[in-house]
């Protein structure tokens, strides 16, 4: 009110910025959250939505185009496609939350190491982090999923492993600032314990970045499930999981029957989509609190 009353009641341009900011950054954040909670609404309401299982095979209907009773038509092996679509949700969105959940575990813990207690422990784990981001990332993920082998729980290992080292970079280089504080000075000198300074005080405050980039990364997981599964190394036929579905249905695309590949490939796009508008108005929102 009094920086209104200084301009005449005009409002400054930094406040008209930082509101038009706000509204920015909240419709992406709406947006992608509305995107992500249909995606998963409708997941979870799969039963309810198709008459079909997802691995149910009309052997009187293979290659069927849309319509009739198959709204998107079936595939090479006479499987619903509306059904497999639906099904292949709850494990694309599960595998990717979780892998990114499992990641911010691993690379927070070890970037509070790394950047609390400093030394030689800081050396040897981030130069184990570094052998990790000297290899491009998806390359990464094939060969640990060669390694490991098909399955859930490896994909969610896969996926984690190569994200973990941007995590423990990034928390590292926060925590590496908010030791210095005052605050945590005061309470080492009270006598509080290293882990309880760490956990009341340095990890809290450390988690503002994190937080911002983890959705970004969740869209960022789905395609690297999807490629693995599109290569044959994640997951495999008759599961329904959308990589899987537009390998098995990319050679009919040549011929005309578009309906086996294109609807999981728009349906992978969406999601990566709400997940993209999350992260960026998360972002938008960060960067105007912090110049405010």
């Amino acid at each position: 009110m009094a920086d209104l009353r200084a301009t005449g009641g005009i409002p400054t341009p930094a406040k008209s910025r930082r509101a038009g900011g706000g509204r920015f950054s909240r419709a992406l954040i709406v947006t992608g959250s509305v995107i992500l909670a249909v995606v998963a609404l409708a997941a979870l309401a799969a039963p309810l939505l198709s008459s079909w299982g997802p691995e149910e095979i009309d052997a009187n209907a293979t290659l069927a185009a849309p319509g009739g009773a198959h709204l998107l038509g079936t595939d090479t092996n006479g499987m619903d496609i509306w059904s497999r679509l639906l099904y292949a949700a709850r494990l694309d969105l599960g595998v990717a939350v979780a892998a990114v959940a499992l990641a911010v575990v691993l690379g927070t813990a070890l970037g509070l190491l790394a950047g609390y207690l400093g030394g030689w422990i800081d050396d040897v784990l981030m130069r184990i982090v570094d052998i990790f981001q000297a290899f491009p990332t998806f390359i990464l993920a094939l060969a640990v999923a060669a390694l490991l082998g098909n399955g859930t729980v490896n994909l969610v290992i896969t996926i984690a492993a190569v994200n973990a080292p941007a995590y423990a970079r990034l928390v590292r280089a926060e925590v590496r600032s908010i030791r210095e504080l005052p605050f945590v000075d005061a309470s080492i000198t009270s006598g509080a314990s290293t882990l309880g300074v760490l956990w009341r005080h340095v990890l809290p405050n450390s988690l503002t970045p994190v937080r911002v980039i983890a959705p970004l990364n969740c869209g960022w997981a789905m395609l690297t499930l999807a490629g693995l599964s599109f290569l044959g190394l994640g997951v495999t036929v008759p599961a329904a999981e959308w990589g899987a579905m537009i390998s098995l249905g990319s050679p009919d695309v040549v011929a005309g029957r578009w309906w086996t590949s294109v609807p999981p490939g728009l349906a992978l796009l969406i999601c990566v989509l709400g997940f993209s508008l999350l992260g960026e108005g998360l972002q938008e929102r960060a960067d105007a609190r912090r110049q405010s």
